[in-house]
């Protein structure tokens, strides 16, 4: 691959960024550049976001299938303490999303946190973090897939649902292939349509609640204390609940990875991390806290059917399930397109820091288009395992992702903790994101993951997924360690 020279220093590398060569072929931290493999193609991404596409993928990149259905075993665990799960476990995203935005902020790059884990620590933890995080999102756009297939198909019964998959992939891997802007517009409207959803229901859910509602008349506390009270399974139901609504909060990743793409990514970095806290404690908590206050706990539609279909059922509006189903198929979508490019563009980092095969990385007008394909080829391969494998190998591989997100905070927090003593010391200029209370806050989040580990491990539910994501994690540790060692050996020599 042809070397290149260093960005500015308002771009993603600069003398500050420490140790390690900086130029495309190398292992440095600041050598994120994509390559053309010496075809004559472009060499960079592009830069076709604006702030409004940054503003809605950040808002709806919070509003998932995970909340709209997940949410209801949390609910069925945790009874109307569900809110205080949503609450502890939103105030540590929280502060992975600071910490994770100070970094962004100061060093803009699609490989986001895999090429800040490269900085702090070392090219294998770049390695590391960035294909686990890879795989996890190829993973997640089959397992959307198949979950837009089936509500297709509901509508559509004996239409085949792998058809509806390869419809799906192939939409979405044409707006993957095309232009940034083109992802960008997407994903704005399909925001949009998420965030209209969840704020019409936060708005008759809260009318309802204060009695406001015609013909419903107001709850009051007796679903939040009656049926075993506010804790009705004790702390181990909290603990459940604790876990199940941890991993609802997947996706708020992807506006630092996007934002490298934008007109300008340190401002629209630090605007959407900004941001993050009313969303979260509006859209999560808000609406869990609606929810038990309408409807039992113990209501079987809330895991059958979801918490918010059994709120809408509980209000009486016809057409429930039919709306619940539009919402939670555009999430869905949503979903895989945004997973798609967070995965090609993760993989295209990985390669222009020569952490993965230089094919992938090849851009072509401003799109990384073979990591695209390959992404998507990735995605779905595991639906197809899904149909073949559904007793043994695809059980198998969403362990090994359970609990991949988990690692990627620890990184995130571990990085932080040495990038930020770095830029106070050599480039202050670049904090327009700061973490609150350095280090403190930053070390009660890492002892807050070390604590979800071992609640992980105590749950028979999620230590499978704990031990398969560990495992993962330790064959690529290993991995980007040899390729360390490999290189300085080469570099010395």
């Amino acid at each position: 691959m042809p070397r290149k020279s260093v960005p500015p220093p308002t771009g993603p590398s600069s003398p500050a960024d420490g140790p390690g060569p900086e130029t495309e072929t190398g292992t440095g931290a600041g050598a994120e550049a994509a390559s053309g493999a010496g075809t004559g193609a472009d060499t960079a991404l592009g830069h076709g976001l604006k702030q409004r596409h940054l503003s809605m993928i950040a808002l709806g990149g919070v509003i998932g299938a995970g909340l709209f259905v997940g949410s209801g075993k949390g609910i069925a665990a945790a009874g109307p303490s569900i809110v205080v799960a949503y609450a502890v476990s939103g105030l540590l995203v929280m502060l992975v999303m600071r910490m994770l935005g100070e970094m962004s902020a100061a060093y803009p790059a699609s490989g986001s946190f895999s090429v800040h884990a490269e900085r702090a620590i070392g090219p294998w933890a770049g390695f590391t973090a960035g294909w686990a995080f890879w795989v996890l999102l190829c993973v997640a756009v089959g397992l959307e897939g198949i979950g837009a297939a089936k509500i297709v198909t509901g509508w559509l019964p004996g239409t085949p649902q792998w058809a509806w998959v390869a419809l799906f992939m192939v939409v979405f891997m044409g707006t993957n292939l095309a232009a940034v802007k083109k992802f960008g517009e997407f994903e704005f409207w399909f925001a949009a349509l998420k965030v209209a959803a969840i704020t019409l229901f936060l708005v008759l859910g809260v009318l309802a609640v204060l009695g406001l509602l015609p013909g419903t008349p107001a709850p009051g506390t007796a679903n939040l204390t009656g049926a075993g009270g506010f804790l009705p399974n004790g702390a181990e139901g909290l603990v459940i609940g604790l876990l199940a609504s941890l991993f609802a909060y997947g996706g708020l990743e992807t506006v630092t990875i996007a934002a490298a793409e934008s007109d300008d990514p340190v401002n629209g970095v630090a605007r959407a991390v900004r941001t993050a806290m009313w969303r979260i404690a509006l859209f999560y908590v808000g609406s869990m806290a609606v929810v038990v206050t309408l409807v039992p706990w113990s209501d079987p539609k809330v895991v059958e059917v979801g918490p918010f279909y059994a709120a809408l059922d509980h209000l009486g509006i016809h057409g429930t399930a039919e709306i619940m189903n539009v919402v939670i198929l555009v999430a869905l979508l949503s979903a895989m397109n945004a997973n798609i490019y967070g995965a090609s563009r993760m993989a295209c980092s990985l390669v222009a820091r020569g952490q993965g095969p230089a094919r992938i990385g090849r851009i072509s007008s401003g799109v990384p288009r073979t990591a695209v394909l390959v992404s998507s080829g990735f995605g779905f391969l595991c639906v197809l395992l899904s149909y073949w494998r559904p007793e043994d190998v695809f059980p198998w591989l969403l362990n090994m992702v359970g609990a991949v997100i988990l690692v990627v905070w620890a990184f995130i927090a571990v990085s932080q903790l040495v990038l930020r003593r770095r830029l106070e010391r050599e480039s202050p200029d670049r904090l327009v994101v700061r973490m609150w209370l350095f280090p403190g806050l930053t070390v009660v989040a890492l002892l807050a993951m070390a604590g979800v580990f071992v609640l992980m491990l105590r749950q028979p539910d999620t230590r499978d997924q704990l031990v398969a994501s560990g495992s993962l994690t330790l064959v690529l540790a290993a991995i980007g360690l040899v390729r360390q060692r490999r290189a300085s050996a080469a570099a010395r020599g």
